[in-house]
């Protein structure tokens, strides 16, 4: 074993700067598949470390409309307390309702993130408590993670400690619960009883159709077949309502929610696991391609090792032997290659992660973790090392010892052919790195339908609504902002869709869903979206504009209603006046169609202050002075604003990270192509130095040397772009069908990939022809 291990190292010392190119190449293209395989796993263990997992599902609804089938995970007060006492197969229900509160203590106010509970909530998810109990049976009691408390109190213990909510209610801290883990879908900072919101009267949590909605879960017994329990429950929501869309109840396991995420017509068809699968394939295929150049150069380098075969077959050695060898020299070169992919990965994981938008570790304290990394080297090993030992363990003796061995002179030579799949490999991901960008970049250039720029936005709090026209008297007269106006939501989200929605000439079949949205006075003007027909809600000026609509062109489109100004229009069991058309403008998806809508005045929830600054005035000036009129009217609150645009922006970050990540796994594949193409073109100078000194001595010149060595290796790159043209074609295309508002693939597109890699190429193989076609003739000669 020592005697291999010893020729194996003299091997790797006498390849020189083979050997570096194949260690780094691999080093690379494993890196980059450890930093990949590692985000994999960390999506797909989410909400899997709770010991209860296989046994939890989240109640979903899906409702018959007009455009098909929808599902959601939102579900009426109700639901939840029902369910666990009247199905036998449920164990235990838990609601939670996503709130944000303002807690105080002494001089520190913020404004945190919390999940309205249900007792048993804590019994079916692993979120272990550092302090305190899991009975949450007083409702003015409340559980703070470690950031919380810190924020909170500092260094001092929490502990029965009385806090403020809202500058209203008292509250006792029973427990400090460790921070939430990276690889879970809830995301809240405290908890409060389910019981606090009823106590306080902020919800009415009996009755079954309401604007506010929660998620609700069931822990089923181990036994429970979750099909029957569906069947039993399917009915339960139109049992206690008049729901004219038909809603069925049913359950969706926990582990299946972050990753199959998206329904088409009323079923599951993938989400975020389509991303994980392409990017397990892409991982796959940069660590091939490092691999590929492992097999390259190792074959292209075999008549240098033609005589030690020969030799050591005639010696008695046999071909299971120096299979052994050969694969050993390449585990060497993978373990080599290992340590080195697990130092670039600890560098490179946290940028990955900053792009992913969430921290990514590798979990080096486990066992199984090196266990898989050991097994990962192997199988990379094996990967690179399985086709030249098998290639090089198979020369003849005779023919080797004789002269005649000659390796990879045909014209479909292996290494050719994995030149082309590396190449081709790269083509194809840089075209989609290219649709990717253009894609983003047109649904950017999309015309949002309203003014983002300097409209900022915030919460409308108790002391906000009852001082509400001094503050915007103010910021308006001062010239700090040109108008201010309340609606439902922020201008970039939606909360509220409904079918409940009547008017005269209506299908009786038909069951469009619009969009909700309300208003009180200047929402136009504020947000500068455009009133193509009629006029703004205003009820300043006009009273009875609580009872006044706007439709957006697509909801007057669906009603066919040929003059829309004038009608009555029932949603959710209130007649409207419509007194206005606006232009469509986008509240959810930049992907997506404009939808329905219908923006009524202020008869529903009013939650979000939008203020228009003046863009005369400094950006920061603005804000101070907004500040002051806030803490004179809004003292109790800290003053905590969002921007629009920023907002708005925040909707592209999917495309963004997914553009980005394809453009850093394009140039990854390239360079390590070009790594391998470079090795490849420097042995082929190498081994043809006589005949290059000869042919230069006869005369040729240095583009005639070039011209030789390059035009192979041109040629394979060019029929690498040949067949990665409708490869890549095809994948974006289908790509694209899963946006509604998509880009186009122009041909020209693909010219310019295909100059790119010439250029790539001819600059990699350029240098060492080059080199080659300048050195000394005479030198090359006598070497020889």
């Amino acid at each position: 074993m020592f005697y291999h291990l010893k020729i194996i190292i003299r091997g790797l010392r006498r390849g020189g700067i083979y050997s570096v190119i194949n260690i780094s190449g691999l080093a690379i293209g494993m890196a980059a598949a450890i930093v990949i395989l590692s985000w994999i796993w960390h999506q797909w263990s989410f909400d899997r470390f709770h010991s209860k997992e296989k046994n939890l599902y989240a109640v979903y609804s899906r409702s018959t409309v007009s455009d098909g089938i929808q599902v959601g995970e939102w579900t009426p007060w109700p639901l939840g307390p029902i369910l666990s006492t009247g199905y036998p197969e449920i164990a235990q229900t838990a609601r939670i309702s996503d709130e944000t509160f303002l807690y105080a203590i002494k001089d520190t106010r913020l404004n945190i993130r919390t999940g309205c509970i249900d007792p048993a909530f804590l019994t079916m998810f692993d979120f272990p408590l550092l302090q305190g109990n899991k009975e949450m049976n007083d409702p003015y009691s409340v559980i703070l993670t470690q950031k919380a408390a810190i924020r909170l109190f500092g260094r001092e213990d929490p502990m029965g400690q009385t806090l403020m909510i809202d500058n209203q209610y008292p509250v006792t801290v029973t427990g400090v619960m460790k921070d939430l883990p990276g690889n879970t879908q809830f995301q809240f900072e405290a908890l409060a009883p389910v019981a606090f919101l009823k106590a306080t009267g902020k919800y009415h949590l009996d009755q079954w159709e309401t604007d506010k909605l929660l998620t609700t879960y069931v822990e089923l017994y181990p036994n429970a077949r979750p099909d029957v329990v569906d069947k039993a429950i399917t009915g339960v929501y139109n049992e206690h309502t008049n729901d004219m869309a038909q809603t069925e109840v049913f359950l969706y396991p926990l582990a299946k929610r972050h990753l199959y995420g998206k329904f088409e017509n009323g079923v599951p068809e993938g989400g975020l696991i389509d991303t994980l699968r392409l990017f397990g394939v892409i991982a796959g295929l940069i660590l091939l391609i490092a691999c590929i150049n492992f097999m390259n150069l190792s074959t292209a380098r075999s008549e240098k090792r033609a005589k030690e075969v020969g030799v050591r077959k005639v010696m008695g050695s046999k071909r299971l032997s120096l299979i052994g060898q050969f694969l050993g020299e390449s585990m060497m070169v993978a373990f080599i290659a290992g340590a080195g992919a697990l130092m670039l990965a600890l560098l490179i994981l946290p940028v990955f992660g900053m792009v992913m938008g969430q921290p990514i570790k590798l979990n080096m304290s486990d066992s199984r973790f090196w266990l898989s990394v050991l097994g990962f080297i192997l199988l990379t090993g094996l990967l690179a090392g399985s086709y030249p030992a098998f290639y090089l363990s198979s020369f003849r003796p005779v023919m080797v010892l004789k002269g005649l061995f000659r390796s990879g002179r045909g014209v479909l030579s292996s290494r050719k052919v994995l030149v082309v799949l590396q190449f081709t490999i790269a083509c194809a991901l840089i075209v989609s790195t290219l649709v990717i960008h253009r894609q983003l970049k047109y649904a950017q250039d999309r015309d949002s339908g309203y003014d983002k720029d300097q409209l900022i936005y915030m919460s409308l709090g108790e002391d906000i609504e009852k001082n509400y026209e001094l503050i915007k008297n103010e910021l308006i007269s001062s010239g700090t902002a040109l108008s201010v106006t309340k609606t439902l939501s922020p201008m970039t989200s939606g909360q509220v869709t409904s079918w409940y929605v009547n008017w005269q000439g209506k299908d009786p079949n038909a069951k469009p869903v619009f969009d909700l949205y309300f208003t009180d006075s200047n929402w136009a003007k504020t947000v500068g979206a455009t009133i193509v027909e009629g006029r703004d809600i205003d009820v300043s000026t006009f009273p009875t504009d609580s009872n006044a609509m706007l439709l957006n062109e697509s909801a007057v489109r669906v009603m066919n209603l040929e003059n829309p100004i004038g009608e009555v229009v029932n949603a959710l069991r209130h007649d409207w006046r419509v007194v206005g058309v606006v232009k469509d403008f986008i509240l959810h998806s930049p992907y997506e169609p404009s939808v329905p809508m219908i923006i009524g005045g202020p008869q529903g929830f009013l939650e979000v202050l939008h203020i228009k600054l003046n863009g005369a005035n400094g950006m920061a000036d603005n804000l101070a002075k907004t500040e002051k009129v806030f803490k004179q009217f809004n003292p109790n609150f800290p003053f905590e604003y969002n921007f629009v645009d920023e907002e708005y922006a925040r909707k592209f970050q999917d495309e963004q990270r997914l553009g980005s990540l394809a453009t850093g796994f394009a140039g990854l594949t390239i360079f390590i192509s070009c790594m391998g193409l470079f090795g490849l073109v420097a042995y082929m100078a190498e081994t043809r130095r006589k005949e290059i000194g000869i042919r230069k001595v006869l005369g040729a010149s240095v583009g005639n040397v070039m011209f030789l060595l390059s035009k192979e290796f041109l040629m394979l790159v060019l029929i690498s772009f040949a067949i990665a043209t409708p490869v890549a074609w095809w994948m974006m295309n289908q790509w694209l069908t899963g946006y509604a508002y998509r880009t186009d693939i122009p041909w020209w597109l693909f010219v310019v990939v295909g100059i790119m890699s010439l250029c790539i190429a001819l600059l990699t193989v350029g240098f060492q022809a080059v080199k080659a076609a300048t050195a000394n003739p005479v030198k090359a000669i006598q070497s020889e």
